[in-house]
């Protein structure tokens, strides 16, 4: 076992590797964005990556974020599905609580079973669950129209980032991970092939920035299956909400999506967030899969 701040350039792709086998595997990706942009750029100095070694090949990963000083670290982990049921997750999960003193939230992307029973076998249970959803493109899609003194545009990349965090931060002022993002997460992702400005919305009233709708296009490599298209943030200031503009915002990015070819679109939303949960199931988003945390008892 060896514990990292940084990886380098042939951990990364040793990584990448484990992560594109499991994906292949079980159908979903092992570890989400954040640990996944966190290992090639960086971020949290505190974060901590371990790599499980079975002899020379890198069996297994595990990712230790910070994250929240009130609820405590989070983390992901992945093994080889070569080297599975040989004990490997158990010990990787060891040395994560072993470095976290304990505390510990783990997610497990896709809910498969072998996660709910290592997680029960180490006194983890289940405290939160986070629903993909997906509708077709193909099926129709009703019109939108934003409220009265709100337009649209397009996300400027170099002009608009300290606002949007600003709205960000407020709109998702209760949610730990999306409302704490700073200017180097959004930089990150700027960088990131899939990032399009022309898929990023803008709802301003007069200049002053009121909601957005970022979209994203998941290309067919490395997530088995064909493009498709993602409700990646929507988030409306709190002094708009009720007004109608987040379901605005959210029509106008799946005709963005629908406009670029795509069959699919996509989303997450957190399975208690239900008054969301009811505005996507009304425009024809159903539960496709689930993402479970667990939590050290």
């Amino acid at each position: 076992m060896e514990i990292r701040e940084r990886l380098d350039d042939q951990e990364i792709a040793e990584v990448q590797r484990i992560v594109d086998a499991a994906t292949e595997t079980d159908g979903v990706r092992p570890l989400n964005e954040h640990v996944m942009l966190h290992m090639r750029y960086g971020g949290d100095p505190l974060a901590r990556s371990l790599l499980l070694y079975d002899g020379p090949a890198l069996a297994g990963y595990a990712h230790v974020d910070p994250t929240d000083e009130v609820e405590g670290p989070s983390g992901e982990l992945v093994v080889h599905p070569d080297f599975r049921r040989t004990g490997h997750g158990r010990r990787l999960l060891e040395a994560v609580l072993e470095l976290t003193g304990g505390r510990l939230r783990l997610w497990a992307h896709g809910d498969h079973a072998g996660a709910g029973t290592l997680a029960a076998s180490m006194g983890f249970e289940r405290m939160r669950s986070l629903w993909q959803m997906r509708r077709s493109l193909f099926a129709p899609l009703p019109p939108y129209a934003v409220p009265d003194g709100v337009r649209l545009r397009a996300f400027v990349p170099g002009q608009d980032e300290e606002e949007w965090l600003k709205v960000n931060a407020a709109a998702f002022a209760h949610h730990p991970e999306q409302g704490s993002w700073t200017r180097d997460d959004l930089l990150r992702r700027e960088r990131e092939p899939w990032f399009d400005p022309a898929g990023f919305f803008l709802a301003c009233r007069g200049e002053r920035l009121v909601g957005f709708h970022w979209t994203k296009i998941h290309g067919s490599s490395g997530h088995g299956h064909e493009p498709l298209g993602e409700v990646y943030v929507v988030g409306v200031d709190p002094s708009q909400q009720g007004t109608g503009l987040g379901r605005a915002l959210t029509l106008a990015g799946l005709h963005h999506l629908r406009s670029r070819g795509l069959a699919q679109a996509m989303l997450y939303v957190d399975e208690a967030n239900t008054a969301a949960i009811r505005l996507y199931e009304g425009l024809g988003f159903n539960r496709w899969d689930v993402d479970v945390m667990y939590a050290a008892s």
